[in-house]
């Protein structure tokens, strides 16, 4: 039986080398892959048109424009030549491709950043949301589309890689990067640098193994074989982590929407209606808040529904439901009015929801640290801490929020970590953009800022200049230079800003 399998295997082994990898002209393939994989004047030229074509679908949105894009794909080939040069273990093919991957990449990420920062525009669109949570399924889409890629490249079916170039994608998420750093929003940058790296290493290690089924890196040992495998698993098994723990979450939370529905609507009477449904899954407890048309009050809603949904969910659940009542023998003008009601308030809240979405994401903290006001159409959210950004960045954010967010008014409290400005004194006036930009703190902060240093009458006049910009500051000890400080007894530490 051994013996039987063993000699099925060779002449599987056989046919395979004679048939298969006999009829691919090896030479050929390795010479277009390093024409067209390194780095090139027509190359940058593809980068920088596909980059823009990219930004501009991503902003208007356009999936049409985005394909337009896709088709581009100048990306592909470098991440390809990579696989290949991994497959024969050719140093110089891999220095050649991962050079110009990563100069053409920062080159779109730069563009990006300069176009987003000059542009009017700055709205998170669906486009660009939808590359900030890649998944587990965008590994499998990547590595299936680099299978047929390399098969392409290799049998010579040219029309096949524009197709995998659509299925993949890599310069929009490029893109989003840039974004992402011109617009300070860690949240979509790291979002879709993961899902441009998934790609990429996926591509380069799926093109590799494809490579070494058709012949390519024959001269290799078995021990270069079992390096590259070992290479394979585990690259696609680091990055398999992340994204099945984002895909796990989104199918938890599909599923809990549903179950959600069905509980709430089980607990009230077959004349009740689900009006509205909101639930945060960020929030620890699940936070879910509900409304219901009713004919009938329950008390005890809230209580039946917790226990209920936490047995069914298995996770901590805080559940409140406002019940609207209305009488059970509506007419069907009436009924009317409460469906338009009701519509107006589900639409009301889809767009407070997206509100507040947005701007968590412009200020770079989860949705539930979002305050909002529906009735006063105001939102306030205190800022994540970036290293370095000064107390101007911090008011550029909240003017950013606001042209993003035009039906609403978005006061953002810059971090405890944010430095106060510097009190520059020239020809003994103190520069006007350091008292608004102080002023703007302390009123956004609802806190006094202590002046000390200098003489009184400097610490006097920067006191009133403050409060006369509508903050609030209180004239401290003589001690050194005049600076500025936050109020010992608040979180913040002093932070100092001597004057010139």
């Amino acid at each position: 039986m051994v013996v039987e399998v063993a000699e099925g295997r060779g002449r599987l082994r056989r046919w395979w080398s004679i048939w298969v990898v006999g009829g691919v002209d090896h030479d050929a393939v390795l010479r277009q892959i390093t024409e067209d994989s390194g780095w090139s004047g027509r190359y940058a030229f593809l980068i920088v048109i596909s980059a823009a074509i990219s930004l501009l679908g991503l902003l208007m949105p356009s999936v049409a424009v985005l394909i337009g894009a896709m088709l581009l794909s100048p990306l592909m080939m470098p991440i390809i030549g990579l696989g290949f040069g991994i497959a024969t273990v050719d140093t110089s093919e891999m220095r050649r491709a991962a050079t110009a991957l990563v100069a053409g990449a920062l080159i779109a990420v730069a563009l990006s950043v300069v176009c987003v920062t000059l542009s009017p525009i700055q709205t998170i669109t669906s486009e660009i949301a939808g590359r900030t949570r890649p998944t587990l399924f965008d590994l499998l889409v990547a590595l299936l589309s680099a299978v047929a890629g390399a098969y392409a490249l290799i049998r010579g079916r040219g029309g096949t890689v524009v197709g995998v170039a659509i299925a993949i994608a890599l310069m929009p998420p490029l893109v989003v990067v840039g974004f992402g750093i011109a617009t300070l929003n860690w949240t979509v940058f790291a979002g879709s640098l993961l899902l441009f790296v998934t790609n990429a290493i996926t591509i380069a290690l799926t093109a590799a193994l494809v490579a070494r089924v058709y012949g390519f890196g024959s001269h290799l040992s078995p021990q270069h074989t079992g390096w590259q495998l070992i290479l394979f698993f585990v690259g696609l098994g680091l990055l398999s982590i992340p994204l099945g723990a984002a895909l796990r979450q989104i199918a938890f939370e599909a599923v809990a929407q549903r179950q959600v529905r069905e509980t709430i609507s089980a607990r009230f009477s077959d004349a009740s209606r689900l009006g509205q449904l909101d639930i945060d899954y960020s929030a620890r407890p699940i936070r879910i808040r509900a409304v219901v048309l009713t004919p009938r009050l329950d008390p005890s809603a809230d209580r039946v529904l917790a226990a209920d949904l936490r047995q069914r969910l298995a996770r901590p659940i805080d559940v409140h439901v406002d019940q609207l009542r209305v009488a059970p023998e509506n007419t069907s003008v009436e009924a009317a009015r409460i469906a338009r009601a009701n519509s107006t308030t589900v639409r009301d809240n889809e767009r407070q929801q997206r509100a507040v979405a947005d701007l968590a994401l412009i200020a770079g903290v989860t949705p539930q640290s979002v305050e909002a006001d529906a009735a006063a159409r105001t939102l306030k959210v205190t800022a994540s801490p970036l290293p370095g950004l000064p107390m101007a960045g911090y008011r550029a954010l909240e003017d950013r929020a606001n042209q993003a967010l035009p039906q609403w008014t978005v006061n953002l409290v810059p971090p405890d970590e944010a430095t106060l400005p510097a009190l520059r004194i020239a020809s003994g006036v103190i520069d006007d953009e350091a008292l608004r930009l102080s002023a703007w703190a302390s009123a956004r902060r609802g806190l006094p800022l202590a002046v000390s240093g200098g003489t009184l009458a400097q610490r006097e006049a920067v006191a009133r200049g403050i409060q006369d910009r509508d903050g609030q500051a209180t004239v401290g000890p003589a001690a050194g230079l005049l600076s500025l400080a936050w109020p010992a007894n608040a979180s913040a530490a002093p932070q100092q800003g001597p004057a010139n």
